[in-house]
This record gives structure tokens, sequence and C-alpha cells, in this order.
């Protein structure tokens, strides 16, 4: 384990495990969910704010940094951490998925990505040296390897050929990562849905060595059903004694799911973009403050929840505020469904301490059923 970064495991129930994640800028408690920090911002939230839910970390993205504003850019004013007023850890993508899809015009070779920005057109090369280059000149805590992440579906030999070809970046990218003291590097299990394929690229990561390990490659279209299928057995062949990070998941089911199954870290945009659409997660299912039947209802979104949404307004005022277009109307419900999330990890690690996950778990199942969902 890299002296930059250590993980303690304090308690397990059955595949699940709480503990702690210790780096030089803090200790990250897991379960962790990291929310979204896609362009050096988690959208509609001040820094402090998104501590004050209870968020030990937060994601930064390659791709969209290296683009705008530019790495070297931000590394001039100080890093990423002080570019943005945060002072915890911060974890970085590599950028693969993002050059996957989003860039414009690519062309995949051995070397790496040519692409084209989806902002103004110009082209880029991202290779796992670039990759690493540009997320040490961000000051990243954690680093993530280049890979290549493919949609599902698609074919095995498809699914194969990429994962391979991860693999061998994965090396490339080790090795350009060097020694960093206070740096940890993880590395991506790719292999879709496939045992073998998976299980090939976890020997391979293995033999490389890495600070921690992703699970790459799910929650891309395949469905929950085949992406908890995968993880009944993608994590357990990955060191025990590193964190687990399942890369973009997901929905509040998905990570009570994913948990359950062995893994430790999660992020996802999906709070901060269901809140800018008027969507709140709550213990009960998501509400939808969009609609006609909240414009008169004077109880909060969740009598629960500390937030400042619930806290201080009615469901009637967001419904109001985001009807009216008002900026308030995605702020409030952003922290809402940060909190929302930050509880959910707070509840998931308190229950596996205490060796009741599965009494948690069916709670929390039963409350979404009793509660009125709407589509999400």
């Amino acid at each position: 384990m890299s002296k930059s970064l250590s993980f303690r495991i304090d308690a397990t129930d059955g595949k699940a495990r709480t503990g702690v994640i210790a780096t030089v800028r803090g200790e990250i408690r897991t379960p962790a969910f990291m929310p979204v920090g896609t362009a050096g911002t988690v959208k509609a939230m001040l820094p402090e704010n998104v501590r004050a839910t209870g968020a030990d970390i937060i994601l930064g993205n390659t791709y969209h940094l290296m683009l705008r504003p530019g790495a070297e850019r931000i590394a001039r004013l100080g890093g990423l951490h002080r570019f943005m007023n945060w002072d915890g850890p911060i974890l970085t993508d590599s950028g693969g998925f993002q050059v996957m899809s989003l860039a414009e015009l690519r062309k995949l070779t051995e070397e790496g990505v040519r692409f084209r920005s989806h902002i103004d057109g110009s082209t880029h090369m991202l290779t796992p040296e670039r990759s690493m280059e540009i997320q040490q000149l961000l000051g990243s805590d954690i680093v993530m390897c280049f890979d290549e992440c493919p949609a599902l579906p698609a074919e095995e030999a498809e699914v194969a050929r990429a994962m391979r070809l991860s693999m061998r970046w994965a090396a490339r990218s080790k090795a350009a990562f060097g020694e960093r003291p206070g740096h940890a590097l993880f590395g991506i299990q790719q292999g879709g849905l496939s045992h073998d394929l998976r299980a090939e690229s976890a020997e391979k990561l293995r033999e490389i060595g890495f600070d921690g390990y992703a699970i790459g490659g799910l929650a891309v279209g395949e469905g929950q059903a085949a992406m908890f299928a995968t993880l009944d057995f993608a994590p357990d062949m990955l060191p025990a004694e590193r964190p687990r990070y399942l890369m973009g998941v997901g929905k509040p089911d998905d990570i009570v799911g994913a948990v359950k199954r062995g893994v430790d870290m999660f992020d996802c945009v999906l709070p901060t973009r269901s809140g800018r659409t008027g969507q709140a997660f709550t213990r009960r299912g998501v509400v939808s403050l969009k609609n006609a039947r909240h414009r008169d209802d004077p109880r909060p979104l969740d009598e629960e929840c500390a937030c400042p949404a619930c806290r201080g307004y009615s469901r009637a005022y967001l419904h109001h505020v985001f009807r009216a277009g008002e900026m308030i109307s995605g702020m409030l419900l952003s922290w809402h469904n940060l909190q929302y999330y930050q509880d959910l990890m707070a509840g998931l690690r308190e229950a596996i301490s205490r060796g009741r996950l599965a009494e948690f778990e069916a709670a929390f199942h039963a409350a979404r059923a009793e509660g009125d969902i709407e589509p999400l």
C-alpha cells in the first residue's frame, strides 16, 4: 500500500465493509459517495456546503478540466484544491470515459485517443502518459489510470479487445505515475459482464499493483439486474485489503445493492443533475417538484432531513421556484439530494458496523414501496 494512502476495515457484514481511507488531506469514511465536481465545481453548491452534507471527498474530471480552463493554467494557479477552494481529498477520473462518450471525431490507437473537443473543435491527444501528467498538474489525491470503456451491449470480442488495451494502458499509467508521495493511483477493472474477462483483468491489475481498484464498464446501458449479477463476482476478484470503487453509480438502490456486494466508493452526477431538473430523492422515493400536485403542499420534502431545503421551505415553495425558473430551485434541491446521499451512506456505515445491513436494506426498500414514488 502506498505511503500516501491506507485503508482500514473496521467492520464487515457479509461482503459489505465499513472503514476509513486515510489520505494526506484527510480521512474518507467508507462506504463513501463522492459528489461530482466536473469542471472544478459541484454544480449549484459552495464547497463549504458540500462539506456540510458530510462529504469527505469530491471527484474532478480530467477531460473537462484539460479542455477548460486547462491543466497547466490550474497548476500555475496553485492546483485544483486551491483553484476551487476545496481542502479535502479529490479523486480525478482519467478522461477515458468522456473521450469515448463526448469527444468528436475520435481515433483510437495503441498510443491513445486523438479527438476533437466538443467545446471548440480543437484537436487533442490523450494517452496514459498525458492523463497522468494532467492529473499531476491538477494535484489529484487519487489518480485513475487511463482506460477504454465500451458502452453495453457489445460483442464479447469487442469487450475483450477494449479490456486488454486498457490493461496495457494501465501498465503505462503506473510507469508514468512513478513515485509520488501524497498521491495514490487506482487501477480499473474492465471486462463487461463476462466473468472470465473480469478475472483476466483483475489478475493483470494485481500483477501491476495499485493503491486501490475500480470496477469500470458498468452502468453503461446494461441495466441493474445485469450490473448486480456482475457485482456478485467482480469485487471478489480484487484485493480485499484495498478500496473498491464502482465508477459512475448511481441511483440509491444501485448503491445499496453494490455496498451489499462489497463496494466501498461511488460517484454519480445524479444528485445535482436531478436537483437542477426539479427532482428530489427522499426516504420514500423520488419527488418531482414540477408536478402541480405540490403547489399547495405545506410539507417539507423529507421530515427527517436536516438540509436547508427541508428545514426552511415547503414543497409548495420549491414547486413555485422551479416553475418560475429561479436559481434557488437548483441550489436547494441539489443541496437536499447531496444531503440525502450522504445520509444514506452514513446509514449504511452504521448498519454494517452493527451487523444489521439486511435490516437496513429491508427498511430502505419498504419505505420506498410505501411512499409515493414518481418516475425518475
